[in-house]
């Protein structure tokens, strides 16, 4: 008989206890919401790190493979900031003096020559691009030697070549490699692919546009070339100079004469009894003893 009244009653009570569950699972739901997102936050941060530290990975193998390829000694260096100013082409890399680094040393990325070093500090160095508007660069087209100047045009995706005769053997497409002319750059490292070429029946010289095959604006590594562009000969006769003057050298060594002998030691101060006994006038000389008189001939009388 009661037992409707008791349902009755407890309705309040159950229908208090859905909704604090529902609220309960809401509130549960909203935080474990909030922390999915982090956790997904946290792994898309991850994978970000990961796609540059693989990219930088490629980056390095492509360097180090460059690396290989060249004959000369090489130094890997980072690169560390770039010159505000837009009308130069200049970067700044994490090695300097005290890591050899000197003034007009190569500078090469995976893909070609980037330009040389015009200062150095202790640790850091300043780089002139080769698409800097100052700098030029004798250059071959890799396919028949023939010679040309690629200056830069401040664009870091352009070179352009001066005096190349209107009738020249250049076309699209041609490798331009560093011809080691000047003695600046080692031969043989590519620069610049041609991109264009312009030929005006009324002028004696064609224009002739090319591509850097170095990344100007996207390389982070690069390396530094410690190279002898001299010839067999000049390395020769330079080698034959420097024995030439160590001979010299030598033979001036034996032939200086010996170190004199060390003088005698002074002698040692005199003690203030001396001092005093050396200024005592000194005692004058004894009276040198008279000659008796001779007797007289004659036997004079007295």
């Amino acid at each position: 008989m009661l037992t409707p009244f008791y349902g009755l009653a407890e309705m309040p009570v159950r229908a208090w206890e859905g909704v604090r569950d529902q609220f309960s699972s809401r509130s549960e739901l909203i935080a474990e919401n909030e922390r999915l997102k982090a956790e997904s936050l946290l792994m898309q941060r991850r994978v970000q790190k990961l796609a540059a530290l693989t990219e930088q990975n490629v980056r390095l193998r492509e360097l180090l493979n460059s690396a290989a390829l060249v004959d000369d000694k090489v130094l890997v260096s980072e690169l560390i900031g770039v010159d505000p100013n837009p009308f130069t082409q200049r970067i700044m890399i994490d090695k300097g003096e005290n890591d050899g680094v000197f003034v007009g040393q190569p500078v090469l990325d995976a893909s070609g020559l980037m330009g040389q070093v015009v200062e150095v500090m202790p640790y850091t160095a300043r780089v002139l691009l080769l698409t800097d508007t100052t700098h030029s660069i004798p250059v071959q087209v890799n396919r028949n030697g023939l010679r040309a100047i690629a200056v830069g045009t401040g664009n870091p995706e352009r070179l352009e070549l001066r005096y190349v005769a209107d009738t020249a053997d250049i076309k699209e497409g041609d490798l331009l490699v560093s011809s080691g002319l000047g003695q600046r750059f080692p031969a043989g490292y590519p620069v610049a692919t041609v991109k264009e070429v312009i030929h005006d029946s009324g002028q004696p010289f064609a224009v002739v546009r090319a591509v850097p095959t170095a990344k100007m604006n996207r390389s982070r590594y690069v390396l530094l070339v410690f190279s002898d562009s001299r010839t067999p000969e000049q390395r020769a006769n330079d080698a034959a100079e420097a024995q030439e003057e160590a001979d010299k050298k030598a033979a001036a060594g034996a032939q200086a004469p010996q170190p004199a002998a060390q003088p005698a030691a002074a002698p040692s101060p005199a003690t203030p009894a001396a001092q005093g006994a050396a200024q005592q006038p000194a005692a004058a000389p004894a009276p040198a003893p008279t000659q008796p008189a001779a007797p007289a001939a004659n036997g004079g009388r007295r």
